[in-house]
């Protein structure tokens, strides 16, 4: 379960980045999806495990039978009953670790189940971009479909030499092309959904990108990530369990008592009465206390650098989805208001330009397009990984 906790999952804590269109496919991957439904069952086991062996130790029965030789001296009988215990603290401590280990295992289950559902979002976001570009490449693909039954009509009347339709026919079929290059993305990634949902199809039509803003101050929002985040809280989690351990290696240093009742019988004699018994801590226990403070001392260690790395990776996160933001917002405004692409279907219809011309000059604005929704994935896709711990 530990090893879980270890997995990349840098995330930081802010309704402001949820996003609904992602909710209803997510809950159905966590749902149905069987690698969490296994981490579930597993999680309950050894939570049950944890609350093993923190018990008094189980009582002793002694029974002896005898044979007296010679026989005359007859026979005799003991019988004893006892039962030893630890230091009386030492069950508080371990009760206590054993509500810190199921309180980690808990946050390992998180951990696990928000990278897989930050996975599960990222693919859907992929999708979304190839949705778009698809929607994208229908629209083109249109226009170059009119493109070359024009010339092929305008071929046949004698108004257009081969080589302009040749143009047209291919650019018909790079379109064509490309556009079947996303299909099959399309269908790759709806594959990986399903999968993920417990080999139930699942379906995800959203074509555009309506990402939030991102948050302005950075150290404020950090703040109340730190706070949130599953890895550091399983951390400070081991750091706990570590100084519990401390305390319970001092009471197993303490002596150990027994005590109990015992009968002896032998011909006209009998004999009753209680036992008590204490064990000297001498060399059992020998370092023991030494090996629980080394091992909080490596936890604290490790906190520290956990919080350091998440710190640095969610600040160079920020950083990048702030970029892209403003690039997203520029790249769409330039398209917005520089888009030709009516004017040159009209020039291109008039005669006005050639057909080279006018697919050299749509192909800015397509390369335009198709940067932006490069842009706009990359940035949802960074304000995923930020917002993941709402998942």
């Amino acid at each position: 379960m530990k090893a879980f906790i270890f997995i990349i999952l840098y995330i930081a804590p802010f309704v402001a980045l949820a996003q609904d269109k992602y909710t209803a496919v997510l809950q159905r991957i966590e749902t149905n999806n069987t690698t969490l439904a296994a981490l579930r069952e597993q999680t309950e086991a050894q939570k049950i495990e944890n609350r093993t062996g923190i018990y008094i130790s189980n009582p002793e029965v002694e029974f002896n039978y005898l044979w007296g030789n010679p026989a005359a001296i007859g026979r005799r009988t003991d019988l004893a009953v006892t039962q030893s215990f630890d230091f009386p603290t030492a069950y508080g401590h371990r009760r206590n670790i054993g509500d810190l280990q199921s309180r980690n295992a808990d946050l390992a289950y998180k951990a696990e189940r928000t990278r897989l559902l930050l996975q599960a979002k990222q693919t859907c976001i992929d999708l979304v971009h190839y949705n778009a570009l698809a929607k994208e490449y229908g629209i083109r693909l249109e226009n170059a479909q009119r493109i070359a039954d024009t010339y092929r009509i305008r071929l046949d009347k004698g108004d257009a030499d081969i080589l302009e339709y040749n143009k047209a026919k291919l650019n018909l079929t790079a379109i064509q092309t490309e556009r079947a290059k996303v299909e099959a993305e399309q269908v790759a990634l709806l594959a990986e959904l399903k999968r993920m949902n417990g080999g139930k199809e699942i379906f995800f039509t959203q074509d555009e990108f309506t990402p939030p803003v991102l948050p302005a101050d950075f150290e404020e929002w950090y703040s109340n990530a730190e706070a949130k985040n599953p890895v550091l809280q399983y951390v400070k989690g081991e750091v706990n369990i570590g100084k519990e351990q401390v305390k319970l290696s001092r009471a197993l240093s303490l002596p150990k008592f027994t005590t109990g009742y015992m009968s002896e019988t032998v011909v006209g004699e009998q004999f009753r009465g209680i036992t008590l018994g204490v064990s000297i801590p001498l060399w059992e226990n020998k370092n023991r206390q030494r090996h629980a403070q080394a091992r909080v001392k490596a936890s604290e260690t490790a906190l520290e650098d956990t919080r350091l790395q998440f710190y640095t990776r969610l600040q160079g996160l920020y950083h990048k989805a702030s970029i892209l933001q403003q690039n997203a917002l520029e790249l769409r405004r330039s398209i917005t208001e520089n888009r030709n692409d009516a004017l040159l279907k009209k020039a291109l219809d008039s005669g006005e330009i050639s057909l080279l011309d006018y697919l050299m000059e749509i192909g800015y604005y397509y390369d335009a397009v198709i940067q932006a929704l490069v842009v706009e994935r990359d940035y949802e896709q960074a304000l995923a990984e930020l917002s993941a711990v709402e998942l």
